[in-house]
């Protein structure tokens, strides 16, 4: 295999990997957000 070859094929893929990581993020992970946490009301100490 000559070296042409082998730097087209890296180049291949690199772009193809980039084509996917392109579109995982466009589409997002798409998970739930998360149940617990949030706001709650803060008392004496917490307020210094």
């Amino acid at each position: 295999m000559s070296l042409l070859a082998l730097v087209r094929k890296a180049i291949v893929a690199v772009g193809i990997a980039a084509g996917v990581a392109g579109a995982l993020r466009l589409r997002g992970s798409g998970g739930m957000p998360p149940r617990g946490g949030g706001w709650r009301e803060l008392d004496g100490d917490e307020l210094r």
